[in-house]
């Protein structure tokens, strides 16, 4: 992938501001360096284990380390359950020679190399002017935006890559994976997809000649560029390393309202995450549910459920208008939302069992989703409101005849 390098402040600053050709080719190109790491970050595909072994071995040699003996599992679950088993996980020591334990050894040596990467990066942004100012105008506006109105490449391309495969694979794909790992290992370090973020951040400077890096440090970008894109995730010890295998199911879902791609899991009917052993993670539009909420849901079970988000899921997976009928919830007040012309507010008491005095507000969504339909959704209000319109008006700090007044919410 070719692109205009930038290898100027100054310069670059002009051509952002004046070319629209140039920044608008920039942009795109960015981009697509940030969709290729997405497709490595959400990938299914077997991993190739000689690559990624070979890389890992790079890894431990430039540490100082031995070649370890590689052990293949068919998930991070699988993983975790192996380093417990085995007893691998020793605490780490320290003398005059420094740490003895190869994931610290080699945490060490990647932390000390972005730190260096870093300076490399700082050096050419420090003539910008209102950097701080533009760093969450890059995160919500898109890019040829953000660059129309004189925002660097560098905070453009931090939004577009580094945050943007943050959110999908460390907020999300790692998350979810964590959500099954054995506690008794939360606390070892582990490398994987989740690291994506940090590798692509990287590649996309050296891509495109806007930081030049020490060969030590490039060498080490190398190992990890084709270790993330071979596999998935990985533990270190001093004579073992600990390979998994990706999933054999990952389903996203663009994050609505996000303009640089970001992605979040779900399936509807299926697991999310699911792995060679059978593993599975159920998710509903980025939140982890457990099974019975998309196999199974059920009026009883929500009234069981502790956890809000949880029991919103359920009740969005069953559908509104079935769980109340099945639940049996008592109509308060209706009134027709002047906010949202042809749509009804309706007002329930709160089911027995929540745990959770109060009421409910049942509203339709001012905006269509991605399918075009109009979501349907509740929202908790205190108990002491007993009028539809006044609920609300609460949910936006209003009064029932100040929310009646409005043309149209969004």
């Amino acid at each position: 992938m070719s692109a205009a390098p930038f290898r100027s402040v100054d310069r670059s600053r002009a051509q952002f501001t004046e070319n629209t050709d140039v920044f608008s080719d920039f942009i795109l190109a960015v981009e697509a360096v940030r969709d290729v790491w997405l497709g490595h970050g959400l990938c299914a595909r077997p991993s190739d284990r000689v690559t990624a072994e070979s890389a890992v071995a790079q890894l431990y040699r430039k540490s100082g380390l031995r070649m370890p003996e590689f052990v293949w599992v068919s998930s991070p679950v699988a993983g975790s359950d192996l380093i417990v088993a085995e007893g691998l996980s020793p605490p780490m020591s320290f003398d005059g020679n420094g740490i003895h334990c190869a994931s610290a050894r080699i945490a060490a040596m990647l932390s000390e190399s972005r730190r260096r990467m870093d300076a490399r990066i700082e050096r050419r942004r420090s003539d910008w002017p209102n950097e701080r100012r533009a760093v969450e105008a890059a995160r919500v506006n898109p890019p040829e935006d953000a660059a129309r109105v004189g925002i660097s490449p560098d905070r453009i391309i931090r939004a577009t890559v580094w945050d943007s495969l943050h959110t999908t694979l460390f907020d999300g794909v790692a998350t979810a994976i964590r959500a099954l790992l054995t506690p008794a290992v939360l606390g070892v370090t582990w490398y994987g997809q989740q690291e994506a973020h940090r590798v692509a951040y990287y590649d996309t400077y050296r891509r495109f000649g806007l930081a030049k890096f020490h060969s030590h440090d490039e060498a080490l970008l190398d190992a990890n560029i084709a270790l993330t894109g071979a596999t998935g995730w990985w533990w270190a010890f001093d004579n073992v390393c600990v390979m998994a295998e990706r999933p054999t199911a990952l389903h996203a879902e663009p994050i609505p309202g996000r303009v640089h791609n970001e992605h979040r899991l779900h399936h509807a009917d299926a697991p999310a995450l699911e792995f060679q052993d059978g593993r599975p993670v159920f998710v509903q539009h980025g939140t982890i549910v457990p099974g019975w909420v998309v196999r199974d849901p059920t009026a009883e079970r929500i009234a069981r459920e502790r956890n809000v988000e949880i029991r919103r899921c359920a009740i969005e997976r069953l559908g509104w208008d079935t769980y109340i009928d099945a639940a049996g919830l008592t109509l308060v007040d209706q009134a027709d939302d002047p906010g949202n012309a042809g749509r009804t507010l309706r007002l329930y008491a709160t089911p027995d069992g929540w745990g959770r005095s109060g009421r409910i507000l049942l509203a339709v969504n001012g905006s269509s989703e991605r399918d075009g339909h109009r979501r349907q959704y509740g929202l908790h209000v205190p108990r002491w409101i007993s009028s539809a319109l006044d609920a609300a008006g609460w949910t936006y700090g209003l009064g029932g005849a100040d929310y009646a007044r409005l043309v149209r919410r969004t």
